[in-house]
């Protein structure tokens, strides 16, 4: 099993010193990856949630790619719509041959009503504009040149490069927890990467998968000192023996990575860094990751 790591790219509690200490702290304990959040501009819907300052996910990910040396970076996830296709392929592709072939690529559609508004993207049509997206991301990933539809409507003839280090590209893990992702995850993603899945949505979603597509959710990891009794308990949350048990009913369903989250809600907001990376090396310790910080 490889495990991943939600990295707080957010809030008033987080500065670029502390963003460098979470990916190297997690990079240390031996975690396969860290994964950053998106926002492209931060209404107060989703500021109550991530709240400023806000770090652009890619900006960020550049720069930690010239910071780490083995650990993976990516998105968790990017909001489809809000970047011109063209833009983030050759973003994610700069970043992917600058790294080593160490970017991941979540896309999801996103759920900040008003940042669309904004931002001037219809927000009904996220899905149809995400799914143009990812097809874009992959013809311009996949060649040196590749065509585009002008706003003219004539079809223009981009020259790509650098093309991604990964081949055939990029892992493209989709976000979200409903048939859409699975059904976009099939057809074009590499990965089905939901948040925070119950046990059943896990079970449902990982059998609704084509083979050699991954599975790869995102779950808590919230020790507790005992067992939580709860028939209801989330994933990730419960004694050390109780997430070791979660890891291994992921592992059966397919799942060869798994991203944890120490993020509880406005509870880690509360927290320092310090606090942060103490979670982040107990988490690779007893994970089991053989590495000790």
């Amino acid at each position: 099993m490889r495990y991943g790591l939600n990295l707080p790219n957010f809030g008033p509690q987080i500065d670029a010193d502390g963003i460098l200490a979470w990916a190297t702290t997690a990079e240390a304990a031996g975690f396969d990856n860290v994964l950053l959040s998106d926002h492209v501009v931060l209404t107060d819907d989703a500021h109550r949630r991530s709240p400023a300052p806000f770090y652009e996910c890619l900006a960020t990910l550049s720069w930690l790619a010239g910071q780490t040396h083995t650990i993976r970076l990516g998105s968790g996830v990017l909001i489809g719509s809000h970047r011109h296709p063209a833009h983030l392929a050759h973003a994610t592709a700069t970043i992917d041959t600058l790294s080593g072939g160490r970017l991941i690529v979540g896309v999801g559609v996103g759920w900040t009503s008003q940042a669309f508004d904004v931002l001037g993207v219809p927000y009904h049509q996220r899905g149809r504009l995400t799914d143009v997206t990812l097809d874009a991301l992959v013809a311009a990933w996949s060649s040196e040149t590749y065509e585009a539809l002008g706003a003219s409507g004539t079809p223009r003839r981009v020259h790509g490069g650098p093309l991604p280090a990964q081949t055939p590209h990029p892992p493209l893990w989709i976000g979200g927890n409903g048939p859409a992702a699975i059904a976009r995850t099939n057809r074009v993603g590499t990965g089905w990467h939901p948040l925070h899945p119950s046990r059943q949505l896990c079970a449902a979603g990982a059998d609704a998968l084509d083979d050699g597509k991954d599975f790869v959710p995102r779950i808590y990891f919230l020790p507790t000192e005992t067992p939580v009794q709860s028939p209801n308990r989330p994933l990730g949350y419960g004694s050390v023996e109780q997430i070791h048990s979660d890891i291994d009913f992921l592992e059966g369903l397919g799942a060869g990575t798994v991203v944890l989250d120490t993020d509880p809600g406005d509870q880690r907001l509360r927290r320092s860094t310090e606090h942060d990376l103490e979670l982040v090396r107990f988490a690779g310790e007893s994970m089991g990751m053989g590495v000790t910080v």
